[in-house]
């Protein structure tokens, strides 16, 4: 099973750019597949953006399609968020999830989990 450590999140002003990093630990991290997810103060923790073993396929929330992209180095075991034109509503907890059987929308999918890293966009 892999493990999971999020890094890059800050504080940033509305518009700008962050580059979310999760670093897996173990073999088997390219039969995982993997999403990003958030959750805000006082709400449910959402998916952001999953992606396929291969990375061939990857999907979106509609609130951060367009402005994010999601990718993964298997070679390195590493995922990645690359968060462009942030909002204040993108303010939030980041996780990074691992799941054996795919790559899906909701967090019960998912069997690892990192710590999360904070992300604080200011208007």
């Amino acid at each position: 099973q892999v493990q999971l450590v999020e890094s890059g999140g800050g504080r940033v002003q509305a518009g700008g750019s962050l580059r979310l990093s999760c670093a897996a630990s173990g073999r088997t991290f390219s039969r995982y597949g993997m999403g990003w997810f958030r959750q805000a103060p006082g709400m449910e923790r959402e998916i952001v953006a999953g992606i396929s073993w291969s990375g061939a396929r990857t999907y979106y929330a509609d609130s951060v399609k367009g402005r994010f992209t999601i990718s993964r180095d298997n070679a390195k075991n590493m995922v990645y968020l690359q968060m462009n034109s942030l909002k204040p509503e993108d303010t939030a907890v980041y996780y990074c999830a691992a799941g054996v059987t795919g790559w899906g929308r909701t967090a019960h999918e998912y069997d690892v989990w990192g710590q999360g890293t904070q992300v604080t966009v200011s208007s």
